[in-house]
């Protein structure tokens, strides 16, 4: 098959799954009816805030028939977009998750009001695919959006139309209800348990939904908050959007003088410092693990609640992130954390000791992020070479279910894809971390990885000193000899991508960096930089040309580079 001893993690990833389908099976096949399958909202008490950033502009867009969705656009000249195939599966993700309805309440006027009820009413018509409509985690956002935007909708609407709305809402928790009954994944159950904690809140007659979403809510925030606030999937994007929606969750919670579960309000008061963490100087959170572009304004109204003079964690072991910062603004934030566990890696890169630099609003070095959308790219995006750290043997340090498998012959192998996406089936494993200061006031940060390991022997160290006065980055990388593997030399590439808005051009040995204030200069101990190029994804326009640096070495045991970045005077 060709991957050796991945072949036996897949069978007992396989093996796993198929005794929770047949588990779940046995269970649905023996026990009663969901007591939810029964019930029916009969009215409507409170809609939640939604945080999430709205543009009236885009109301307008919409009127005019154009829905643009996770980078992809459609025109539909007067006629409904559920009559359309969507360009792709984010961009139909986003149309039935119906969180533009935001745009359309920040028009307010008539005219938006009516286009936002004549859109619902089309989808409760039945219109669309709904086999993409009915996916947990859709069926939850939608959820989510229609009970906060449920004013807009029902401003002006009949009394019909009120009870159709009423039976969606029913039909959403329902649906919800028997996928988790079935087994859904696992960020899918928390979205999920959000969705139903709101439902519960939103609608009269509703207490058991409040119960059993409540219930759910505290055993998977438990399960999937680490202790310092980053979410097991070390997806920072998935812990930005998950707060837009538990912090007014905690507040419909007051509204309805109903105490918070504990769970939940742990679980915000611990992921808000770990997104200052993750934050650059120009308010985007770093390109890790299925982070894209940030929505700047919808980081900052997450922060406001954390106050305004609240420090940013300089570590967080059990997410895997580490921060150093020094004068004018310099900061460098580093991966240095295992693979997630395989059920939470869907969206999870190869990028472990890749790090990020930037100098007050001036991102330098970046990972190449993930894009909003095709499934090509995404996985590209996912690749060691995609990130700035080592990658040997033009090899990542993960294998992914799915991607990086090619003579993969399972004949349930595409099942268990489907069902768990392109989860990582190894990755690095054991990450040792030491930091601190040394006697020059510089902050410190070392850390290895095992990635590499079991297929071509060797452990990839790195190590970065930023000075205090945050003029100088100093970086090593190493290779160890590890007797998991082969251990022969191979080729290697340490690469430094660039920000789409840095210039680089070639000064004697080193790299000059072009930039808004002052310029840079990278330079190597006995290896000539080369300037490549490279892509930049995460972008809200699509995907951007940039350039790399790239060190080309042979890596063998006690292999060692040196390296740096040295701010120029202007």
């Amino acid at each position: 098959m060709g991957w050796g001893p991945d072949r036996w993690r897949f069978y007992r990833l396989l093996g796993r799954e198929a005794g929770r389908m047949a588990r779940g099976a046995a269970v649905r096949a023996t026990s009663r009816p969901s007591a939810l399958a029964r019930l029916r909202p009969t009215g409507l008490v409170i809609a939640p805030q939604d945080l999430r950033t709205s543009d009236a502009t885009v109301a307008a867009d919409i009127y005019a028939g154009l829905f643009v969705f996770a980078g992809r656009a459609l025109a539909t000249g007067g006629r409904s977009p559920f009559d359309f195939a969507p360009p792709s599966p984010q961009w139909g993700e986003d149309l039935y998750g119906f969180g533009w309805l935001r745009h359309l309440r920040a028009a307010e006027s008539a005219l938006s009001r009516a286009n936002a009820r004549a859109l619902v009413q089309d989808f409760m018509a039945g219109r669309g695919d709904q086999a993409l409509a009915q996916r947990p985690a859709v069926v939850a956002r939608r959820l989510i959006s229609l009970l906060c935007q449920s004013p807009l909708v029902l401003e002006g609407a009949d009394h019909a139309f009120y009870q159709a709305f009423l039976r969606q809402v029913g039909r959403c928790t329902r649906a919800l209800d028997r996928a988790l009954r079935r087994g859904v994944p696992p960020r899918d159950r928390l979205v999920a348990a959000v969705a139903l904690a709101y439902a519960g809140l939103c609608c009269e007659g509703f207490d058991p939904v409040l119960r059993r979403g409540t219930r759910l809510l505290h055993r998977e925030l438990t399960r999937q908050i680490l202790p310092d606030g980053g979410h097991r999937s070390r997806d920072p994007g998935f812990a930005k959007d998950l707060l837009l929606d538990l912090l007014p969750l905690r507040q419909s919670f007051l509204s309805r003088d109903i105490a918070p579960p504990e769970a939940l309000l742990n679980a915000i008061d611990r992921m808000l410092p770990l997104l200052r963490l993750l934050r650059h100087g120009d308010a985007s959170l770093g390109h890790h693990n299925g982070m894209g572009a940030t929505a700047a304004d919808q980081l900052a109204t997450l922060l406001i609640y954390d106050g305004a003079l609240a420090k940013p964690l300089m570590h967080a072991p059990h997410s895997g992130y580490a921060r150093l910062e020094g004068a004018g603004g310099t900061l460098v934030v580093a991966d240095i954390g295992a693979a997630p566990p395989p059920a939470y890696s869907a969206r999870a890169g190869a990028g472990c000791l890749s790090f990020e630099l930037s100098c007050g609003p001036q991102r330098l070095v970046v990972n190449c992020g993930m894009p909003a959308t095709g499934e090509e790219m995404r996985a590209l995006a996912r690749t060691t070479a995609a990130h700035s750290t080592a990658c040997l043997a033009d090899t990542s340090s993960c294998r992914f279910l799915g991607l990086s498998q090619p003579g993969l012959i399972h004949p349930l192998a595409a099942w268990l894809t489907r069902r768990m996406g392109p989860i990582i089936v190894r990755g690095p494993a054991e990450v040792a971390v030491e930091r601190g200061t040394d006697a020059a006031g510089a902050s410190v940060l070392a850390a290895r990885h095992d990635g590499y390991a079991p297929t071509l022997g060797f452990r990839h160290e790195r190590r970065w000193r930023l000075h205090p006065d945050g003029a100088l980055l100093e970086g090593h990388d190493g290779f160890v000899r590890d007797e998991a593997g082969p251990g022969t030399p191979v080729e290697a590439a340490i690469r430094f991508h660039l920000h789409p808005t840095v210039r680089a051009s070639r000064v004697g040995r080193g790299v000059r960096l072009a930039v808004a204030g002052a310029p840079w200069l990278f330079e190597a101990d006995e290896i000539d930089p080369v300037i490549e190029e490279s892509v930049y994804f995460a972008a809200f326009n699509g995907a951007r040309r940039t350039e790399q640096i790239v060190l080309h070495l042979t890596a063998g045991d006690g292999t060692r580079v040196a390296w740096r970045f040295r701010r120029l005077a202007e």
